[in-house]
């Protein structure tokens, strides 16, 4: 008997990948944890196991990237990586500046080695990483940043060390100006990785404050250069994308996009859909997305979670990677865009897209099967705006490394059908 060619084929599923600008019925082969065929129509007695995928979606593996997946170790803000990744449907997970230079040991034993999903990182600018600094600005501080080490430990852990992660707020900019921003551009520039940049008000402001929130990013983008990426454009918060004076998007942010900035929807509590329709009326679309999701607004974190006692990021809509996704076909955006925003996109701005996000034969099987329902699906902010989606997205199982992972995350949000 002819042993069968492939260990496993995806039959008649949708199959999107932007990078190669695919969007067809076909069949995929997977052999020895790799894609080895993408065809029209591959022979059912070709593969050991054949799942019939007919009237989903398939991508390659989905990558969320802003998570935040130090558990035990970010306090409210950890949540378990698998949950976060393979079990809801996400091969590759990006922490967002939970590690620093002193705890990225501990990462990389404890959360990446001990994950199924693929686990990389921004390492942060500051000593003390994530440690829950929505409360403790004083840790922050310019002098809580080594440059020269921060540089080391990203070039001896580059396999996994993707970014740097540093805040421009004006509750920062009312300590130490500016001084906080230029040095984590400093370790990006050593490390030769892009500089990720949190936007929108972080902590309270200090003694007189900041009289322009403008001002913060009128003076961040300079600094910045390009490939180096702006997060939140869509936060409710002021010192972001748009204007406290004028009301819609500061026309220096067009200037940054021009010269190559990019832009990283970083979802978090803070999503205002006021703010994405102005932001997205002005043409500037995400290149990707990333979830944002923390454990106090889960409910699957550690104990404590759900306070909001202090936090201004506490939020009570429930959100995850395809919800996120579902919002942005409410505003308007495409399925193949919204596919290319966790899939090819950020698989090149990871340094990664021969390896992974994309379908193309040789590629690591990391693949998402989704459902694209069809209705009509109520989306809400923390705002309190309502938007009505006429498709959500909800993923059905992933691929990881060819090995499949059925979905029963806890912090999968399932659709909501709008009433009438």
């Amino acid at each position: 008997m002819v042993s069968p060619h492939f260990d496993l084929i995806l039959r008649g599923g949708r199959v999107i990948d932007p990078a190669i600008g695919h969007d067809s019925i076909a069949d995929i082969g997977i052999r020895a944890g790799r894609i080895a065929a993408l065809e029209p129509q591959l022979p059912a007695d070709a593969g050991a196991e054949v799942l019939d995928v007919s009237g989903k979606l398939v991508t390659g593996g989905m990558i969320d990237t802003h998570a935040h997946i130090y558990q035990h170790v970010t306090g409210r803000f950890g949540l378990n990586a698998d949950i976060c990744g393979v079990r809801a449907g996400v091969s590759t997970l990006v922490d967002q500046g939970g590690p620093s230079l002193m705890t990225l040991p501990g990462f990389r034993h404890y959360v990446a080695e001990q994950s199924h999903s693929r686990v990389l990182c921004f390492l942060s600018a500051y000593l003390v990483g994530g440690l829950e600094g929505h409360y403790y600005p004083q840790l922050y501080g310019p002098e809580d940043v080594d440059v020269k080490r921060t540089i080391e430990i990203g070039l001896q852990n580059r396999d996994m060390v993707k970014g740097i992660k540093a805040h421009a707020e004006i509750g920062g900019k009312s300590r130490w100006g500016m001084e906080v921003i230029k040095k984590a551009r400093d370790i990006a520039r050593g490390i030769e990785v892009p500089l990720y940049i949190h936007l929108g008000q972080l902590w309270p402001e200090n003694e007189k404050g900041v009289v322009d929130p403008d001002s913060v990013i009128e003076e961040l983008l300079p600094i910045m250069q390009p490939g180096d990426i702006l997060a939140h454009p869509f936060t409710r918060h002021p010192g972001g994308f748009i204007s406290t004076k004028t009301g819609e998007v500061h026309p220096i942010i067009q200037a940054g996009l021009d010269r190559g900035l990019r832009v990283d929807v970083g979802h978090g509590s803070h999503f205002s859909f006021e703010m994405a329709h102005k932001v997205i009326q002005a043409g500037i679309f995400p290149y990707t997305l990333g979830a944002d999701m923390h454990g106090y607004n889960t409910h699957v974190g550690e104990a404590g979670n759900d306070s909001k006692e202090d936090n201004p990021f506490f939020g009570k809509v429930r959100f995850c990677l395809t919800h996120a996704m579902t919002e942005l076909r409410a505003l308007g955006m495409s399925v193949p865009d919204i596919i290319a925003t966790v899939t090819s996109n950020p698989a090149e701005m990871l340094g990664i897209k021969g390896e992974t996000g994309g379908l193309t034969p040789g590629h690591v099987a990391d693949i998402a099967v989704l459902d694209l329902l069809k209705g009509r699906f109520e989306l809400g902010d923390n705002s309190g705006n309502k938007e009505i989606a006429s498709e959500a997205f909800f993923p059905v199982f992933s691929l990881r490394e060819g090995k499949r992972f059925d979905v029963d995350s806890p912090v999968v949000v399932e659709p909501m059908r709008a009433a009438g």
